[in-house]
């Protein structure tokens, strides 16, 4: 026990390292909800299905990163055909099958714990041609395997990117502008 906790404290005092890299595990997942006049929906990107290496770096206590993740909008799964059919067609996949996401920065991480902290950070996301910043909330914590998690959350419009929401019958179903964007990324510090 007394090992572990010298193990701990040694990778605390470390944490964040003055430059590294971030490695993107392949099982980390995306997750879109939305409403509609009639119902609630959501459309997930269950796996990522590969890996990706984020350059890090501290500067003035707040981590800048590079390095983004591309994801294929042909991913989405929205359990339900005819709405994974729209949503892909309004993201307009076969001129621009993936959305980008570019992280540069994560303001306030410290000391990494089993516990999740409230941190914030900025990403670029390109979607449809169309690239927006936005300010993300994460929560982050760190696993006994030494596995980072990084949760975040953010409200998004179709309009963001200039997109229309999808209609069906006529008009008469209408999805709602505002999606709620969630991700969870897991990344082993190399």
């Amino acid at each position: 026990m007394f090992y572990l906790n010298i193990l701990w404290l040694g990778l605390l005092l470390l944490w964040p390292p003055q430059k590294g890299r971030w490695i993107i595990n392949q099982n980390s997942n995306l997750s879109v909800n939305g409403t509609t006049n009639i119902n609630k929906f959501t459309c997930d990107i269950p796996s990522y299905g590969q890996t990706d290496t984020l350059m890090i770096s501290k500067a003035a206590g707040d981590i800048m990163l590079s390095g983004m993740i591309g994801l294929k909008v042909l991913s989405f799964d929205c359990h339900n055909k005819m709405m994974t059919a729209d949503l892909r067609k309004t993201l307009k996949e076969k001129e621009y099958p993936l959305l980008y996401i570019r992280f540069l920065t994560l303001d306030g991480v410290g000391d990494l714990t089993l516990s999740p902290k409230a941190i914030n950070g900025l990403v670029n996301i390109k979607l449809a041609g169309i690239t927006k910043r936005f300010d993300v909330n994460y929560q982050v914590s760190v696993d006994a395997d030494n596995v980072i998690h990084l949760l975040g959350s953010k409200e998004i419009k179709f309009s963001d990117f200039n997109l229309t929401p999808p209609r069906k019958l006529g008009g008469m179903i209408k999805t709602d502008d505002q999606l709620s964007v969630t991700f969870h990324l897991k990344i082993k510090s190399i």
